[in-house]
């Protein structure tokens, strides 16, 4: 039996929406799967944070001490002067995304060391 996906295509097109839900119903129940979009249970958000690999540092705000957060930019990011600047006259700004919770504690404290305001998710 060929499977003629451009045909399968044009003829749920064509189909009612009764047609269609009468479709997934059926194949709900010959597959026994559910078409359902999943809901995430109150008590598994912790329980997923934790898991987490990979965080994301915004800087918040700069603080009083700016030239020493652009600095602490620009030797975190590897940004050049304007750039770092940039970043940090724009607070709240993403400073690095992606890294390991180890990473992004060590840029935390680096920047609140100067006096910025840091925001790890």
């Amino acid at each position: 039996m060929a499977f003629d996906k451009d045909n399968i295509i044009a003829q749920l097109k064509d189909a009612s929406i009764t047609d269609l839900n009468d479709l997934v119903s059926s194949i709900e129940e010959e597959f026994g799967v559910s078409a359902a979009a999943p809901v995430a249970v109150a008590g598994g958000a912790g329980a997923d944070a934790g898991a987490k690999d990979s965080f994301d540092v915004e800087l918040t705000a700069a603080g009083d001490q700016k030239v020493k957060a652009i600095k602490v930019v620009r030797e975190i990011t590897g940004l050049g002067l304007k750039d770092a600047k940039g970043l940090v006259d724009d607070a709240p700004s993403m400073v690095k995304e992606g890294v390991t919770e180890d990473e992004a504690n060590d840029i935390k404290a680096k920047l609140e060391e100067v006096g910025a305001s840091v925001t790890v998710k």
